[in-house]
């Protein structure tokens, strides 16, 4: 019989928390956040960029390869029991770098400084401490990118309806 793998509160853990456990160890993470994000650094400043930051260099593809390697820690965080308002954040973290990467030379530049692996490893760790805790930093920033969607949205909608508006009222 497999003795039971308690997690730190003591309680069985699930067997989708027990592989993320075993598999997406805390060390391999953080290296692999490391590597993505911080292993390089520009001599003679304190700029750190990683192989996301390189891999980016290649247009389009290149994006798409860094956030295929980027999505093991969000899939490690679900294995290992993270919430999902934290995974929506983490999410979105990673769609930010992708979506942004992806425009020449100032995407680059966003990659190096917006780091979403070091942000998403931080964000898993935080729940590992502190399971079941959210803070109100998570909620406002899911609210602030579903304001800002909403925004794209409804601005093409406006702009439509205020050009039918100002045709209707000089035809």
């Amino acid at each position: 019989m497999d003795p039971e793998i308690l997690s730190p509160n003591q309680e069985p853990l699930s067997s989708r928390t027990r592989v993320g456990h075993t598999l997406f160890t805390d060390e391999n993470l953080d290296l692999l956040a490391h590597v993505l994000d911080d292993c390089f650094r520009i001599p003679g400043t304190q700029i750190r960029f990683g192989i996301d930051g390189l891999i980016g260099l290649v247009p389009f593809l290149g994006d798409i390869l860094a956030g295929l390697a980027s999505c093991i820690i969000v899939i490690a965080a679900w294995f290992r029991g993270v919430p999902y308002v934290t995974l929506a954040r983490m999410v979105v973290n990673l769609a930010l770098d992708v979506l942004i990467g992806t425009i020449p030379v100032l995407g680059d530049a966003f990659d190096i400084a917006w780091k979403a692996n070091r942000r998403n490893y931080k964000l898993l760790t935080r729940h590992l401490r502190q399971p079941h805790r959210h803070t109100w930093k998570d909620y406002v920033f899911l609210l602030g990118i579903v304001l800002v969607i909403a925004a794209i949205f409804a601005i093409p909608v406006v702009a439509i309806v205020w050009v039918t508006v100002w045709f209707l009222r000089h035809v």
